[in-house]
């Protein structure tokens, strides 16, 4: 079996439409530069309320990439 090593990277992901979007986008933006990703955890979820409504969903995103050789 193989050995891997794998880097974490905190993102924070947002949003305007929900929680799986700030994901999402986290992970896009993290695709645009790192290369071998390999899986995300959400560690922190939050939002911005304005006027009384949600205004803003926001995801602290742990993201994993496999370090190179």
């Amino acid at each position: 079996m193989a050995e891997h090593a794998y880097k974490l990277v905190e993102l924070v992901g947002v949003s305007n439409k929900s929680y799986a979007d700030a994901t999402s986008a986290a992970v896009k933006r993290a695709a645009k530069t790192l290369h071998g990703l390999a899986w995300f955890e959400v560690a922190e979820m939050r939002g911005r309320i304005e006027d009384g409504k949600i205004a803003e969903f926001q995801v602290k995103v742990k993201i994993a990439f496999k370090l190179d050789g």
